[in-house]
């Protein structure tokens, strides 16, 4: 990792809004807001369509990407992140944007 930078994942306290109650993860990354990472099981992943966009963080992987129908690429996620942080696997993050009070998923 580069000097100055870094990422703890810890077990989140806050009950985030999803479909129903599930184990959420909350990432800290120098420089970025609190990320809440939650399972796919608890998202409405019939929502969302698969986007063709990936995105490389030096720090985390390669991420993946879904859409709603007006709301493009609003939801990540890292199929196969670096070992650092491989609790995130296949947890599903909303942009900021896009959520309703803490963290909100669809």
């Amino acid at each position: 990792m580069t000097t100055g930078h870094r990422i703890t994942v810890e077990p989140g306290g806050r009950h985030v809004r999803v479909v129903r109650d599930g184990r959420v993860l909350v990432l800290h990354e120098t420089g970025c807001p609190a990320r809440w990472y939650i399972p796919p099981e608890d998202v409405r992943l019939d929502l969302l369509t698969p986007s063709a966009t990936h995105t490389y963080c030096p720090f985390k992987g390669t991420a993946s990407y879904w859409s709603l129908p007006d709301a493009p690429d609003l939801v990540w996620s890292y199929p196969d992140p670096k070992p650092a942080v491989a609790q995130i696997k296949d947890h599903l993050c909303f942009y900021d944007t896009e959520v309703d009070g803490p963290r909100a998923g669809v």
